[in-house]
């Protein structure tokens, strides 16, 4: 029963910790990449769906990505998309292709991206400590049906704290490396 409780909270910790990192390469630093795109919505035909879905992504150049769709009917409603998105860029339509065209980042840019990762990781350890929370309870519930004992508790209890404090350092590294990047000019 301890068991099953601490390794539900470590697998869904470490999921915890990959979202905070696909949150981490969606923020920019320097160069432009395709999976700057990943949290957009589209509305294809009544539904929305990932724009990876619906297009074809290249870099010719450390701050252009050409965005090409498969379906030239929704390149009006990817276009809309991009441009509605938090990227702060303004697709260039050809017909064919979009090309989005990134500025150069500036220091006080820089400065707000450092912000939001910070904010990106304190939401990932926001949910790391709610799960610890969730599963101290499971242990507390147990504990209190008689079905394992003080001891049994108190050290499952700690074994948790070990994989919180695991999990969170996990995103601090990623936090520091991203910090890194984004000051890299």
């Amino acid at each position: 029963m301890i068991n099953d409780i601490l390794n539900e909270a470590d697998a869904k910790m470490d999921k915890s910790v990959e979202s905070t990192r696909e949150e981490f390469a969606a923020i920019r630093a320097g160069r432009a990449n395709p999976t700057m795109f990943s949290k957009i919505m589209v509305d294809y035909y009544g539904t929305p769906t990932p724009i990876q879905q619906l297009a074809s992504f290249t870099s010719p150049e450390a701050r252009i990505i050409l965005v090409a769709p498969y379906d030239m009917g929704a390149i009006g409603n990817i276009e809309r998309a991009i441009r509605d998105s938090d990227l702060g860029v303004n697709p260039a339509n050809d017909g064919k292709v979009l090309r989005c065209v990134f500025p150069e980042l500036t220091e006080e840019r820089r400065k707000e991206y450092i912000k939001v990762a910070r904010h990106k990781a304190e939401e990932g350890r926001v949910a790391i400590r709610n799960l610890r929370r969730h599963a101290k309870q499971g242990l507390e519930k147990l504990e209190k049906d008689g079905e394992v004992g003080k001891d049994d508790a108190a050290g499952a209890e700690k074994r948790l704290d070990g994989m919180t404090k695991n999990h969170t350092d996990k995103i601090d590294d990623l936090l520091k490396h991203k910090e890194a990047e984004l000051l890299e000019v």
